[in-house]
């Protein structure tokens, strides 16, 4: 081509790249407005997603209901959540999906619904199983209006999603029973008092200096108030059923046991020297962590290893400063205040024991024994924060904490019938526990610990004993409601002496492998024990 021909190319290339530039200026323009206009219908889109989620989220599901009551305190329910609803959520989840679903051959977000749907079912399916029956449960309790005490008893995986029709499942639910609420305004209690002198503290003086003296190895013949270590072995039926070494614990009236309480001990042992061998009956609890010993009667048999005596030193200012005093009126001081906490501790628990015969009289439901058992650990725990702060010794608490676990089911039964009760008045009276409430409890109990706040609330919140603390405070916080309109009677109170002495382990061994409780009942009871260190049990600890 000659160059006469490509110049008049290059001009008319020239010319009609000016109309494109023409062109391009206009579909610029028109194209901005289509972008703007996809942009506001995307976020429109987006929108409109969202509000129909949060719409479904809202929405009640379509469910039929049969309850059957098995108990004051069981519910049986059998629920069927209807395709619609099914379809409707599983619609919901594949819309989530679809912008971020990777699949093979297609980049995130741009894959067919079809092939979304072939390959997340499974994943979707299973989300959608759990949150409808979680939706399903809660709109159950809110329209029958029940009030659970536990966690629904379910195996969600044994639970099948159809691919048609509706999805059924079933659970165990155990409700607060329903009861009318008896009348708690102008009862008659008896009220403990006493007014303490110093008598008083002089014996909680010398029961402190005893705690606090070395125990030294002693030759002669025991006697009352001395500590032994002992090797335990227990027998039935002829055969050895356990063995416990070098238990060392001191000569009371009483000795008790997690699973036993043998009387008379001091007249077993007051005499015995190291090499001595004796050994006695007891009848074992009906709530033995050992099945097969329940209420059965044992051989205890113990051989003398060793007697220690109480050293006790003078009350002197190395001593005082021992104890974290600076003079001994301060120390009595403390005793003093010690004695009136103890003292309002018994009206207390004398107060809540009237009222609860008084309330419970007519509460005559039957309590399911698996709620017995899960609740029976959680009493524990209360009754353990309750002595806490009112100045009992760990080796009280643990003789008292024994007694408790021979007779768990019982009280607990009765505790839980009183709970239910108190719980309807604080509801009435809009009772409800405070930060306050809180912070004062914990004091408390840091204070007799020799701790500080933080750290004994730190150790509460870990071991899940906060909901066990403000139980503790909405209760007694409906005792005190209670006794403002109630009347008094004065009797009067004779402070707790020194009669018994609590070792920790069962006497007739751990426990035995109970039926697994489910799931959720795992699950309710994991606030677990109460994470106190109680001291060990082969170190001295004296209680009443």
């Amino acid at each position: 081509m000659s160059n006469l021909d490509d110049r008049e190319f290059d001009e008319q290339d020239e010319v009609q790249y000016e109309d494109y530039e023409d062109e391009d200026e206009s579909w610029d323009e028109e194209e901005s407005w289509d972008e703007q206009e996809d942009v506001e219908t995307s976020e429109e889109a987006e929108v409109s997603e969202a509000v129909a989620s949060l719409t479904q989220d809202i929405e009640p599901l379509h469910l039929e209901i049969q309850m059957e009551e098995q108990g004051p305190c069981q519910r049986h329910i059998l629920v069927k959540v209807s395709e619609e609803d099914i379809k409707r959520h599983f619609d919901r989840e594949i819309r989530e999906l679809m912008p971020t679903a990777q699949v093979p051959g297609f980049r995130p977000g741009r894959a067919p619904r079809k092939l979304v749907e072939r390959r997340f079912r499974k994943e979707v399916a299973d989300r959608i199983k759990t949150e409808l029956i979680l939706k399903a449960i809660t709109q159950v309790t809110e329209e029958k209006d029940l009030t659970p005490i536990g966690e629904p008893e379910l195996d969600i995986e044994a639970v099948v999603l159809p691919e048609e029709g509706p999805l059924v499942f079933e659970y165990d639910l155990e409700v607060r029973p329903e009861f009318p609420l008896p009348q708690w305004k102008g009862l008659v209690i008896e009220k403990p008092v006493r007014e303490f002198g110093r008598e008083d503290v002089d014996r909680l003086l010398e029961q402190l200096v005893a705690e606090k003296a070395p125990v030294v190895p002693y030759e002669g013949p025991a006697k009352l108030g001395d500590y032994l270590t002992c090797d335990i072995t227990v027998e039935a039926d002829g055969e050895q059923i356990a063995s416990h070494k070098e238990q060392m614990f001191r000569i009371r009236r009483v000795l008790t046991f997690p699973d036993a309480q043998i009387e008379g001990i001091d007249q077993l042992f007051v005499g015995v020297r190291p090499g001595d061998r004796r050994q006695t009956e007891v009848l074992v609890s009906t709530q033995a962590p050992a099945l097969r010993w329940r209420g059965k009667k044992v051989t205890v048999h113990f051989e003398v290893r060793e007697v220690k005596r109480v050293e006790l030193p003078e009350l002197s200012q190395e001593f005082l400063t021992r104890l974290g005093f600076s003079s001994e009126g301060e120390l009595r001081d403390y005793l003093l205040d010690r004695l009136q906490r103890q003292l309002e501790y018994r009206q207390r628990e004398s107060a809540r024991e009237q009222i609860a015969q008084l309330l419970t009289q007519a509460a005559d439901w039957q309590l399911p024994e698996k709620m017995l058992h899960r609740q029976s650990q959680r009493e524990l725990e209360r009754m353990v924060l309750e002595l806490q702060r009112s100045g009992f010794t760990e080796e009280q608490i643990r003789t008292l904490a024994n007694r408790l676990r021979q007779r768990s089911l019982e009280i607990t039964a009765q505790r839980l019938r009183e709970h239910f009760i108190l719980e309807r008045i604080a509801e009435e009276e809009k009772i409800e526990a405070t930060e306050e409430d809180y912070q004062r409890e914990i004091t408390l109990i840091a204070m007799e610990r020799g701790e500080t706040a933080r750290r004994v609330r730190a150790r509460l919140e870990k071991a899940g004993l906060m909901d066990v603390l403000r139980n503790q405070v909405i209760e007694n916080k409906v005792i005190q409601r209670i006794l403002e309109h109630a009347q008094f009677k004065e009797v009067p109170y004779t402070p707790p002496g020194e009669e018994a002495y609590g070792l920790e382990v069962a006497l007739t061994g751990q426990a035995e492998q109970e039926p697994a409780p489910s799931a959720s009942a795992q699950a309710a009871a994991e606030a677990g024990p109460s994470g106190q260190a109680a001291p060990s049990a082969s170190s001295p600890s004296d209680s009443t």
